[in-house]
C-alpha cells in the first residue's frame, strides 16, 4: 500500500512523538524525591527510632522515588527556627508541640491545657476524634500540611534542683524553663511561679548555670536529654499532656505525585502511633531507671493545684482565648473545667 505524502508526515509525526513521551515517562517515573525531616528530640527517642524504621520503608514502598534525611536533636536550630525553615520551604517535614505550634496556630495548645486529661484513654479519645481534627483545621489554614495521628510526647513532670513540688505553695517565685509558649507561662504565672521561656536545645545550660531552677517535660526526654544530671527532684504532676504534630511543607507536599503523598501519609501514620506505644512503654520503666540516676520522686496532689488555677482565672482566661465552640470540644472529652 502506497502512503502519500501527508498520510507518511502524520505517521512519522506519531512515532517520534511515541519515541520522545516514552522517555520522559521514564525520566518521570524515576524522579527521586529528598526531603529532610528534622525535630528536636535525642536520637535514643522513640520518635527517631520509629522515624528511622518509616523513612526505611517509605523508600522500599517507592523503589527509592521518595528518601527521607532525619535532622534530630535541633541540628537544623531552635524550635522557633526550624517552624521558620518549614514555613519557607528549607525544610520539608517537622513535628512540633502543638504548645509551641500555638505562636503561629493559636488553637494548636487547646490540648495542653493544664489537668485537663486525666488519662491517656481520654487523650486519645479527644487527639483522634473532635478535637484533633478541630486543631488540624486550623493547622491547615495556617498554610501548613499537617499528618491525622499525633505523636506522644507524654503527661509532663516537674523536675528541681532545690526541692520538690508537694502542695501548690512549692511553685512560689520557682524560677521554671518552660517551652516558648503562652500557654506555659500563662499556667506557671497563675501558680505565682517565674517562667522563662528557652528553647529545648538551652534546657541543659540553662539548669547547670542555675539560670533557672527547674523545668518540666515527659520522663522520657529526662532521661534521653540526661536532665537528670542537673536536677535533683522529680514531682509526678501530670500537669500538662503533650504531643507532637506531624507538619509538612504545603508546597514541598503537593510537588509530591499522589502515590507518594499516600505512602508518605501511611507510614508517618502508622510510626506514630507505634511511638505512642512506645513512650507508654518506655514510661513504665523510666522511674526506675531515673531513680538509679539518684533522682527522687514524688506524687503531689493534683487537686488543689487544679484548684489554684481555677482560683486564679486560668480556665476562664483561656476559654475566652479559645472561644466557647472550641472549649466545649475539649470539654466533650474531657469534662468541665471551669
Amino acid at each position: 500500500m502506497k502512503l502519500s505524502r501527508r498520510s507518511f508526515m502524520l505517521t512519522t509525526a506519531g512515532a517520534g512523538a511515541a519515541i520522545i513521551a516514552a522517555p520522559l515517562q521514564s525520566v518521570m517515573a524515576a524522579t527521586t524525591y529528598r526531603y529532610k525531616y528534622a525535630n528536636n528530640l535525642p536520637v535514643t527517642h522513640p520518635m527517631n527510632v520509629r522515624a528511622k524504621e518509616m523513612a526505611k520503608k517509605i523508600e522500599e514502598e517507592t523503589k527509592g522515588r521518595f528518601k527521607l534525611q532525619i535532622f534530630p536533636s535541633s541540628q537544623l536550630g531552635s524550635d522557633t527556627e526550624t517552624l521558620n525553615q518549614l514555613r519557607a520551604g528549607a525544610v520539608e517535614f517537622f513535628t512540633l508541640s502543638g504548645l509551641i505550634l500555638s505562636t503561629l496556630v493559636p488553637a494548636a495548645a487547646i490540648s495542653g491545657i493544664g489537668f485537663a486529661f486525666p488519662s491517656y484513654d481520654s487523650v486519645w479519645k479527644a487527639m483522634d476524634g473532635d478535637l484533633g481534627s478541630y486543631i488540624r483545621g486550623e493547622i491547615g489554614k495556617s498554610g501548613l500540611v499537617v499528618m491525622d495521628k499525633i505523636w506522644d510526647n507524654g503527661f509532663r513532670q516537674v523536675t528541681t534542683s532545690n526541692k520538690p513540688i508537694v502542695t501548690p505553695d512549692d511553685f512560689k517565685d520557682l524560677k521554671i524553663r518552660v517551652p516558648v509558649s503562652p500557654l506555659w507561662t500563662s499556667m506557671f504565672k497563675a501558680l505565682k511561679s517565674a517562667p522563662t521561656s528557652i528553647n529545648f536545645n538551652e534546657v541543659y545550660s540553662a539548669l547547670q548555670t542555675k539560670v533557672v531552677d527547674a523545668q518540666e517535660n515527659p520522663l522520657a526526654i529526662i532521661q534521653t536529654a540526661k536532665l537528670f544530671e542537673v536536677q535533683k527532684y522529680c514531682s509526678l504532676t501530670n500537669h500538662m499532656w503533650d504531643g507532637f504534630w506531624f507538619l509538612g511543607n504545603h508546597d514541598a507536599w503537593n510537588r509530591l505525585p499522589k502515590d507518594i503523598q499516600a505512602i508518605v501519609a501511611k507510614h508517618v501514620n502508622e510510626a506514630g502511633v507505634k511511638e505512642r506505644a512506645d513512650v507508654a512503654a518506655l514510661n513504665d520503666d523510666l522511674q526506675k531507671k531515673l531513680t538509679s540516676e539518684h533522682m527522687v520522686f514524688n506524687t503531689p496532689k493534683t487537686g488543689p493545684i487544679r484548684d489554684t488555677l481555677r482560683q486564679a482565672g486560668f480556665y476562664a482566661e483561656w476559654k475566652k482565648k479559645f472561644g466557647d465552640s472550641a472549649w466545649a470540644t475539649l470539654e466533650k472529652s474531657v469534662g468541665s473545667l471551669t
